[in-house]
């Protein structure tokens, strides 16, 4: 009899290079490298060669990388126009969802589908997904659109695009180094649709549209939105132990708290957790992380659950100025490398995605009857 796993859950449904999340232990593997190998030591371009190339790239190799994607960020004017014209009130997520797949009716090599082309395609939508959400993010406040820059790297490229001036090495750096711990996650619930989606030899574009759409759900990207809003919601330090004790009570989802792979510590919390609390101390509202850990102790010592990435990365993000709404987008900002990552090698040994399902309808037998004969 087949096995029914409800999600997949426990199902491995193919073999990746990229990356490996080893749940029981806690651990976040990159071609090899533990997380804590590359979080504040790797720029955010070495892993994008990392996870493309299968080695942290040389001098040559990376500074080669850094011009491509520089060079790739400019739109094509429509999509520009497009970003201008949405409605102001329009979901980020669904305005990059819309921009991605649009970038596809503008590619000029669209019938290549060589893996040199599918390459350039990775490069160009790596590098214009953060140029789409800050000019999204600018226009809906009626801002100016920036020239896109190509003397700035990916992280401090995007804050330039968001606040239209020039950030702080600070910044930069806090941003890099989130933008590395979210680059990739094995098989997480995005990347598999992106992978299901291009292994019927549809396209690179449909596949990142797939991905966006995905990670857009509250349950997978949307959950850091979610950690903001409820740390707003209990409002102060004094709030917390009730508010926890009352959502427990009401079998609430505690946003930010566990984690369907790791059982133990999210590796990448500690980082973002350190980030967390250097920038609300020198932002003057430390209030925030210590309601942070104030809420992941109880919920470890009540629950034996730990934070996640998305737990401390509400924190970093909203400490940074970034508005709540962008949060997701950040996420699928960093995403893009390790989604493109997948399509390509997804499609280096393809095969086309077929599960099962288990019918739970009525027996067959029935016979048809005319309509007018129906009671």
């Amino acid at each position: 009899m087949p096995v029914i796993a409800k999600g997949l859950e426990g199902i491995v449904a193919n073999s990746t290079s990229l990356s490996e999340v080893l749940g029981q232990e806690g651990v976040l593997i990159y071609g090899g490298y533990n997380i804590n190998e590359l979080a504040g030591k790797a720029t955010y371009e070495e892993v994008v060669h990392l996870l493309w190339h299968g080695e942290l790239p040389n001098r040559a190799q990376l500074d080669d990388l850094s011009l491509k994607l520089r060079s790739a960020r400019e739109l094509p004017s429509q999509v520009v126009d497009f970003l201008r014209s949405v409605p102001k009130e329009s979901g980020p997520m669904d305005v990059i969802r819309t921009a991605v797949s649009m970038l596809g009716l503008y590619d000029k090599n669209s019938k290549d589908e060589s893996a040199a082309a599918n390459y350039d395609r990775a490069v160009s939508i790596t590098a214009k997904i953060g140029v789409i959400a800050a000019y999204f993010h600018r226009a809906r406040n009626g801002l100016d659109l920036p020239a896109v820059r190509t003397d700035l790297g990916e992280a401090a490229h995007f804050l330039y695009l968001l606040n239209g001036v020039e950030p702080t090495a600070e910044a930069t750096r806090t941003l890099d180094v989130a933008y590395v711990l979210h680059a990739d996650h094995g098989m997480n619930a995005s990347t598999f649709s992106a992978r299901v989606t291009i292994a019927t030899l549809s396209d690179m574009y449909s596949a990142i549209t797939s991905a966006i759409g995905t990670l857009k759900g509250p349950l997978h990207g949307g959950a850091n939105e979610g950690v903001i809003h409820m740390l707003q919601e209990i409002g102060s330090e004094e709030n917390v132990d009730a508010w926890v004790e009352n959502a427990l009570e009401q079998k609430k989802k505690i946003m930010g708290i566990g984690h369907r792979v790791y059982k133990v510590l999210d590796p990448r919390a500690p980082h973002l957790r350190e980030m967390a609390i250097v920038l609300s101390n020198q932002l003057g509202e430390p209030k925030w992380i210590r309601m942070s850990e104030r809420i992941a102790t109880i919920m470890r010592e009540r629950k034996g659950l730990n934070a996640n990435v998305d737990f401390y990365s509400a924190t970093v993000y909203y400490s940074m100025g970034i508005p709540t709404d962008m949060f997701t987008p950040v996420f699928a900002i960093a995403r893009a490398s390790g989604w493109t990552g997948h399509v390509m090698e997804q499609l280096a040994d393809n095969r086309l995605y077929r599960p099962l399902s288990e019918y739970t309808g009525p027996a067959v037998g029935k016979v048809y009857t005319p309509v007018d004969q129906r009671p």
